[in-house]
């Protein structure tokens, strides 16, 4: 479904890519891991069409996205839940997870997601009409997830779902993960914490300065001598 060749990317002068190569199939979730400041949230806005790459190939079902624009992705059915949840905090949760549907137009199926939103993450029809602003991280990331969720994206793009969370929350998430992978929702998950996300990944790629350094399945990454001393604290 995606797959990404020798692909680069700048920050002006500075090269925060270096020739990355990585494909997602269809039905898979894979996880992106690697320490901070590895290029892993560069990675994701170059797919999404929000930083612009300097060399290589973004692929979509076969058809180069790479200097498409951002906006013109999202009808293609991907949809990102950026890092640090970003959520319109002046309006209320209803309104964020609306935007979500914003491309589309029948609004009977727009009335039927938003309702299974709320049946997914019953919080948010609790608090349906606060301003998102006042909800704790743990709710703005179901929040961020649901705008996301809104587009019915058959790709979905998550960075850092776990960042700043609880230990409970994070579990949460990850349940939550696991269930949209189990609909058929292929997913690219980000995460620093990288047991969390190799635990529930098809397929893991470690990255550091840039470049992917290794690649298996999940499971033999979390065993892999290497990923347990420098990411998992083993």
């Amino acid at each position: 479904m995606l797959k990404i060749e020798n692909l680069t990317s700048h920050y002006g002068r500075i090269q925060a890519l270096h020739g990355v190569d990585l494909e997602v199939n269809e039905g898979e979730l894979v996880a992106l891991v690697g320490g901070n400041g590895a290029g892993k949230t560069t990675l994701l806005r170059t797919i999404s069409g929000l930083q612009p790459a300097s060399s290589g190939t973004v692929s979509f079902e076969g058809s180069d996205i790479t200097d498409m624009a951002a906006e013109k992705r999202v009808p293609l059915d991907i949809a990102q839940v950026p890092e640090g949840r970003q959520v319109f905090t002046a309006l209320s949760v209803e309104d964020n997870i609306r935007l979500g549907a914003f491309t589309k137009k029948d609004k009977v199926e727009i009335e039927s997601d938003l309702e299974s939103m709320y049946g997914r993450f019953p919080i948010l029809k609790e608090k349906r009409n606060q301003a998102a602003g006042t909800l704790s991280g743990g709710q703005q990331q179901m929040l961020a997830m649901a705008r996301a969720l809104m587009s019915r994206p058959r790709l979905l793009l998550l960075d850092e779902p776990s960042m700043g969370l609880s230990p409970v929350l994070v579990m949460e998430i990850f349940a939550i993960v696991e269930e949209l992978k189990e609909q058929g929702v292929t997913i690219f998950l980000v995460e620093q914490n990288a047991t969390a996300a190799l635990r529930v990944a098809d397929r893991g790629y470690v990255m550091e300065t840039g470049k992917i350094t290794l690649t298996d399945s999940g499971e033999k990454l979390l065993n892999d001598e290497t990923v347990k001393a420098a990411y998992l604290g083993i």
